[in-house]
């Protein structure tokens, strides 16, 4: 039974992220149709899925097969069914994983959370001194800078891919960014024409920190989506990668790729 994942366009994204599942459908007859899309993206967001894909992965291909072929074709096309080269492919699940580890740190909630107040004196214009609890605005534009720089690094590299599979996704994590481009530009974010995004230190650090969480803190947030999107980008080249050339049991290589039963793990 094979399952395959249409994400749809994004000229029809919603805000319920169930689109994200709506293509899924067993190639046995079955049916998916009852699944609970909360915690499936859930476990596409924290990377379960993909660690089970990459699992199911190795076992049909091998990453240690594909990092030794590496070594020899690093800047050559691969010589089975993937569209682009192992080098490329790892730079992406690189950037990819940058990405999500930087929208989960802006994520995180209760101590360890970076929109946690703290308590800060402000003495006024007759010396007089109080205390108050506010945002810790440095320590919100230091994880935010990180953000947007991973996310400037994921959208170049992933622009050099010719597979459709992650071209889609990253137009999908595009398209979730777009959407929030009006709330964005409200705390010095920027839209650019290439789809990268530049930060203004002065804006931001001026904006309503409020705004800034609502963005990037909470489920379904922007930063949640894209968080999500990243790991949906970070399978997909470890899912091209584990095409390109590839070993079957007798030692040779296989020109062509099959990914067989998903639920073939032999756990």
């Amino acid at each position: 039974m094979g399952i395959s994942i249409n994400v749809g366009s994004m000229k029809n994204m919603k805000q319920n992220y169930s689109f994200l599942f709506q293509g899924m459908a067993s190639s046995g007859g079955g049916s998916l149709g009852n699944l609970n899309f909360l915690s499936d993206y859930a476990s596409i967001k924290n990377g379960s899925y993909g660690k089970l894909m990459k699992a199911y992965y190795g076992k049909v291909g091998g990453s240690k097969e594909v990092s030794s072929i590496a070594e020899n074709s690093i800047n050559k096309k691969s010589t089975s069914t993937a569209k682009d080269s192992v080098k490329t492919l790892s730079e992406i699940e690189k950037a990819a994983d940058n990405l999500k580890n930087s929208a989960d740190a802006l994520l995180k909630t209760g101590s360890k959370s970076v929109f946690n107040k703290v308590e800060v004196e402000n003495t006024d214009k007759n010396g007089v001194t109080t205390t108050s609890k506010e945002y810790d605005t440095n320590a919100i534009y230091k994880s935010v800078s990180s953000f947007v720089n991973d996310y400037n690094k994921l959208i170049k590299q992933a622009g050099d891919a010719e597979s459709t599979n992650i071209q889609h996704k990253t137009n999908s994590m595009i398209g979730a960014t777009k959407a929030n481009e009006t709330l964005l530009s409200k705390v010095g974010i920027t839209v650019n024409s290439d789809n990268t995004l530049s930060l203004d230190e002065k804006t931001f650090k001026a904006a309503n920190m409020d705004t800034v969480k609502s963005l990037f803190n909470g489920n379904f947030s922007y930063g949640y989506r894209v968080s999500a999107q990243a790991s949906l980008i970070d399978f997909a080249a470890g899912s091209e990668a584990s095409k390109a050339n590839t070993y079957n049991m007798k030692g040779s290589y296989n020109s062509a790729y099959n990914s067989g039963s998903l639920y073939d793990f032999g756990f």
